[in-house]
């Protein structure tokens, strides 16, 4: 891959300096060709619209225009509160090309929501009409009372994806929104058709801020960061260089709230002309995805699939029941993805499985296992063209850069990388830079000699689940409550499907008494999130503490190791059991095992283990 840096500097490309001039330039070179399908159900019989690169150009510029006439000007912020549909592409570009799009996760609840729309000082809100099986309206009308600045929400209906006697019963069991309506509420759709198909405005003259996305959600004040035209035209120039062409028929059913589809996927198909399928609201979360997912890449004839390692791990315990002949490649990211289920993905569907990282702060792409070349399986391939990482090591005397193999915190420099401003808020961007441009991710790695990036662990406390990164001070917090708890440490646990789980141990006060039992009901009723709730609770006499009285969490995650594949092994039956975990300079927690009887060789350690990205090795010494 590197050696497309020789045709020249980033900013020496022949590349568009807006994302209107990128979508403008696909639309007049493959008006006819599909950009966009969607569906609002599963069934690979089940309705699906498409349109066009000339289609969907026209739609983002009524979009785009709509914003305007709302007063929404280049640093004028459109949060989007939706799950996939035709509309939320729709809605998302337009509102980037008009002013700054703010893409929320409609799993949030009210508050966090809300607190998100008063952090963007956002004017126009687009969401959904209220719609069965779904609290996204009701949500969305409490958080935009709490925003003082939202002046417009706009709304759309679902209902129109159904055909009789479906739509006729949505209007008889639609759910009741909360408190007053906004006082400018609008339709979407009718709202868009109103406008002109080019745009009524100039484009931006070149690169601005043009997105903002949200890095957490699960605290009282998320970290908002701050995306330009730039990075989004790398993320998309990216995709067309090494991924997609026009002939491409992508599947990806990630949401459009999260950079991974926005950024790398749907930027990809804007700037290669490729088409991409997304299937349900909910993407892998909706009714019947799993279960239809390989009859979908049949219909669609799909050549790459759009995963993450929990997506995988749920389609191997389907068979296979399809025509995959078309599909070759699989692109996962968000977390790593287990060794023996990477291999056990590759075999059952003849796909190459290309692995990435990315972060929001960065615009998202980092690296991949290259497409066609040497993939070290565990690893997070080697960086892009025009991306620069560097392991640092901080020192007495500053930082330093880390020699090969030697563990440090990574650090990029990129187009994604928007130096000294990652963030909203001022104070959140100090100390976030090494050598004025290299952005510190606080993700521990390693390059080794060849170049290619291994991630060793996390300077930051994150949990990260299947991707969705859950701070561990919300569950401390919560708990820290209790009068009964005088500290507490939250960390993720290794887990088969998810890649970790929160658990959480906790020291009580001297002479009080309270049972994991009582401190779970603590956790349901004052973690928000239910994806932060702590799957483990214990009890222990004293938390381990360094120096200055601070709960040590590799002592922690050892504990967490221990029990979790202690508890794997006995149930698979294997005879052996964790005799130490141990720090590794350049793998990171590293699972030492030990046989407790017969049969306990290398294959069934593997058959059982193999589901966790944390390594293993026996002891022996």
């Amino acid at each position: 891959m590197l050696d497309i840096e020789a045709e020249g500097s980033w900013d020496q490309l022949d590349n568009p300096r807006t994302l209107y001039q990128m979508l403008r330039n696909t639309a007049e070179a493959f008006p006819d060709r599909p950009a966009i399908s969607y569906q609002l159900m599963s069934g690979p019989k089940d309705p699906a619209e498409t349109l066009s690169w000339s289609e969907f150009h026209a739609k983002v510029c009524q979009a785009a225009n709509l914003f305007r006439s709302l007063g929404i000007g280049e640093n004028d912020v459109v949060a989007l509160v939706l799950p996939n549909s035709m509309e939320t592409a729709i809605a998302t570009i337009g509102a980037a090309v008009a002013g700054i799009v703010n893409p929320i996760n409609p799993l949030l609840d009210a508050e966090q929501i809300g607190a998100i729309l008063r952090e963007t000082n956002a004017r126009v809100v687009v969401t959904l009409r209220a719609f069965p099986k779904t609290d996204i309206a009701q949500k969305t009308a409490l958080a935009a009372a709490q925003a003082p600045n939202v002046k417009t929400v706009l709304e759309i209906d679902l209902n129109r994806y159904l055909s009789p006697p479906k739509s006729w019963i949505v209007p008889l069991i639609r759910p009741k929104v909360p408190g007053p309506r906004p006082a400018d509420c609008r339709d979407f759709n009718k709202e868009i058709a109103r406008q002109n198909k080019s745009l009524d405005f100039a484009d931006s003259a070149g690169d601005r801020v043009a997105a903002y996305f949200h890095t957490g959600g699960t605290t009282g004040m998320p970290k908002v960061a701050q995306h330009r035209y730039d990075g989004l035209v790398y993320n998309g120039w990216i995709g067309h260089k090494l991924l997609f062409t026009e002939h491409d028929n992508v599947m990806c059913p990630l949401p459009l709230f999260h950079v991974f589809a926005c950024h790398v996927i749907l930027m990809a198909m804007i700037k290669s002309g490729a088409h991409v399928v997304f299937p349900t609201p909910a993407g892998y979360r909706g009714d019947g995805v799993f279960d239809n997912f390989w009859k979908l890449c049949e219909r669609w004839k799909i050549s790459f699939v759009i995963t993450v390692p929990t997506a995988v791990s749920a389609l191997m315990q389907r068979p296979v029941d399809a025509d995959l002949s078309t599909v070759r490649n699989a692109f996962s990211g968000s977390a790593p993805m287990p060794l023996e289920l990477f291999k056990r993905f590759e075999s059952a569907t003849n796909m190459k499985v290309i692995e990435g990282y990315g972060l929001t702060e960065a615009t998202c792409l980092v690296s991949c296992n290259p497409p066609e070349g040497e993939k070290k399986v565990g690893s997070v391939g080697v960086p892009f063209p025009h991306t620069d990482v560097k392991i640092v090591k901080n020192t007495p005397n500053g930082p330093v850069e880390c020699a090969a193999d030697e563990v440090g915190e990574i650090c990029i420099s990129s187009p994604g990388v928007y130096a000294g401003h990652t963030y909203t808020e001022a104070e959140k961007n100090a100390d976030l830079y090494y050598f004025d441009e290299y952005l510190r991710t606080g993700d521990l790695g390693r390059l080794d000699g060849d170049g290619y990036l291994w991630i060793t662990g996390r300077a930051k406390d994150l949990i990260i689940r299947g991707g969705h990164n859950i701070d561990p001070a919300e569950i401390e917090e919560a708990l820290m409550a209790h009068d009964a708890v005088a500290m507490a440490g939250a960390i993720g646990q290794p887990d088969a499907h998810s890649g970790e789980l929160p658990c959480v141990y906790v020291e009580l006060v001297e002479g009080a008494e309270a049972t994991e039992a009582d401190l779970a009901e603590i956790c349901k009723t004052h973690v928000k999130e239910r994806a932060a709730l702590p799957k483990h609770i214990e009890i222990l006499d004293e938390l381990p503490k360094t120096a200055v009285g601070k709960v040590f969490k590799p002592d922690l995650r050892k504990r967490a190791i221990t029990r979790v594949y202690d508890a794997a092994l006995a149930e698979a039956g294997v005879a052996a059991r964790v005799a130490e975990v141990i720090d590794d300079k350049k793998r990171g927690l590293v699972a030492r095992l030990e046989a407790t009887g017969d049969g306990a060789d290398d294959a069934a350690v593997n058959g059982v283990l193999g589901a966790f990205t944390r390594p293993w090795e026996w002891k022996t010494d």
